[in-house]
C-alpha cells in the first residue's frame, strides 16, 4: 500500500480495540440509535417531497378550472354568434 492508505489489517486492529473499549452491547445500542436517526431523516425527506408534490398538484387544480371556464365561455360565445347569424334575414 502507498503512503496514507489503510490496509485491511489496520482496520481489523482498530475494530478489535473499539470492541474492547466499548463492548458489544454499547456498540449495538449505538448502531440501533444511528439506524433510527437515518430512518427518521429519510422519512422527513420523503415527507418534504410529498408536500412539494401536493402543493404542485393544488396549483394545477387551481389553474385548471379557470382555463375550463374560459373554454366554456369561448364555446358559448361562438355558439351565440352562429345562432345570431342564422336569425338575421339574408338580403
Amino acid at each position: 500500500m502507498g503512503l496514507g492508505g489503510i490496509s485491511v489489517w489496520q482496520l481489523l486492529i482498530v475494530l478489535v480495540i473499539v470492541l474492547l473499549l466499548f463492548g458489544t452491547k454499547k456498540l449495538k445500542g449505538i448502531g440501533t440509535d444511528l439506524g433510527g436517526a437515518v430512518k427518521g431523516f429519510k422519512d422527513s425527506m420523503s415527507d418534504e417531497d410529498k408536500k412539494a408534490a401536493e402543493s404542485d398538484n393544488q396549483e394545477k387544480v387551481v389553474e385548471e378550472p379557470s382555463s375550463t371556464v374560459n373554454q366554456t365561455t369561448a364555446q358559448s360565445s361562438s355558439t351565440d354568434q352562429s345562432t345570431n347569424k342564422e336569425d338575421t334575414p339574408s338580403s
